[in-house]
């Protein structure tokens, strides 16, 4: 088991044993297909974020896509 590591996700702290981005937007109930992710103030590629590793520290903004009419 990965120790957990501070992040701060959309402005908030939180703690998390995810060790890459994919891992952390399923660990908040989001699918990786679905979400756009900045990573310490640069876009991650929706195609690299099983490869993302997290480190402590790393800042995060995810945005989720809703479908609707």
């Amino acid at each position: 088991m990965n120790q957990p590591i501070s992040l701060i996700v959309n402005g908030d702290p939180r703690r998390t044993s995810a060790t890459t981005i994919a891992g952390l937007v399923r660990e908040l109930g989001l699918k990786p297909e679905k979400v756009a992710v900045e990573h310490n103030g640069e876009i991650a590629p929706r195609s690299t974020l099983e490869d993302v590793a997290l480190s402590d520290g790393d800042q995060l903004e995810i945005v989720h896509f809703v479908g609707g009419g």
